[in-house]
């Protein structure tokens, strides 16, 4: 691995190491360790030259270590708690998918956005961030600037709805179950979704990954759909993806594994205890990374009109998730 990957990985790191001291002081205990590591990264990486050269081992701390977590995460999870969720959950998670994609899109398109790059900020709203759009990219066909378009878009407004959900959690829903679920299901990183969801304690953050979860798991039958409605327009040729190219999320298979693992009782319990903590400390690094990857001159690189596009998108997804939680739950 090359010294400046290293570098990267090491700065996020310690940044982690400084939230979570931090978070132990009376104050910022009530916003938690993940938010503070993104706020720090947000700051290192508008107001210091620190992050230049390093964006490798940024992006490992974003991408295979932000993985790596929530994997170690599902330790946290029995499935029995899944479970209880049943056919609620899922459809709470669908119908949120859905809302979400066609607001977006048809707000995008209103706005004369381009139809590549509407599909991409529908579908980073709609499942999960960044990782959605980079498994549709490929088939839609998307230019490197467009994808990079929408993943800034999608980072800025994620990063926004975080802060102030994590500002007005009092005020949002001071039931933690049923904040969590709201949470999972109308934020769009994973990463913002456990940041956010700490606050409001175990159970809300054990809800809102299940949630989540299913909306990642969504991301497949997506991929697939407009995989077919592309390949018939095209109507020629050998698909350009294929099962084998598609960026399918394994983790999940890996967080499922942890969550059964829990439901058994097959690791102790002290070993459990030192692994959520590596979970934790591995999320706060990738809290770290993605904070220093929003840049605040990017909002007029991505420009008003896409800025307005994940806006509206979002509220309505939140207001949606708002009226839908009480109701099926």
């Amino acid at each position: 691995m090359k010294t400046h990957t290293l570098t990267g990985i090491g700065l996020t790191a310690f940044l982690a190491l400084i939230a979570v001291g931090l978070g132990k002081l009376p104050g910022f205990a009530l916003v938690g360790p993940l938010i503070i590591a993104m706020l720090l990264g947000m700051l290192i990486g508008n107001w210091t030259n620190l992050g230049k050269g390093l964006d490798n081992g940024i992006t490992c701390s974003t991408k295979t270590l932000l993985r790596l977590g929530i994997v170690l995460l599902g330790l946290r999870l029995n499935l029995v708690d899944i479970q209880a969720l049943g056919w609620n959950g899922f459809l709470y998670a669908v119908t949120l998918t859905i809302v979400a994609f066609f607001s977006v899109y048809f707000i995008s398109r209103k706005l004369k956005i381009d139809h590549t790059l509407s599909l991409l900020i529908a579908s980073g709203t709609a499942i999960c961030g960044a990782a959605a759009i980079a498994a549709v990219a490929p088939v839609v066909q998307a230019k490197d600037r467009v994808v990079a378009l929408a993943i800034a878009t999608i980072a800025l407004v994620g990063t926004f709805f975080t802060l102030i959900y994590t500002g007005l959690f009092p005020l949002i829903q001071p039931n933690p179950e049923i904040y969590g679920m709201f949470a999972g299901g109308t934020l769009h990183e994973i990463a913002h979704v456990v940041a956010a969801s700490s606050i409001g304690g175990e159970e809300a953050e054990n809800h809102a990954i299940i949630i989540k979860m299913l909306r990642v798991m969504l991301l497949i039958p997506v991929v697939f759909i407009l995989l077919f409605v592309y390949e018939r327009k095209k109507n020629v040729g050998r698909p350009s993806v294929s099962l084998k190219t598609l960026p399918i999320p394994y983790f999940i298979v890996g967080f499922l594994a942890m969550s059964l693992i829990q439901t058994f009782s097959l690791l102790p319990e002290s070993l459990v205890s030192i692994l959520i903590d590596l979970a934790y400390f591995l999320l706060a690094m990738a809290m770290a990374g993605l904070g220093m990857k929003v840049k605040f001159h990017s909002f007029k690189a991505v420009g008003s009109r896409l800025v307005f596009a994940g806006l509206g998108g979002t509220i309505i997804l939140v207001l949606a998730g708002w009226l839908l939680v009480g109701v099926i739950f």
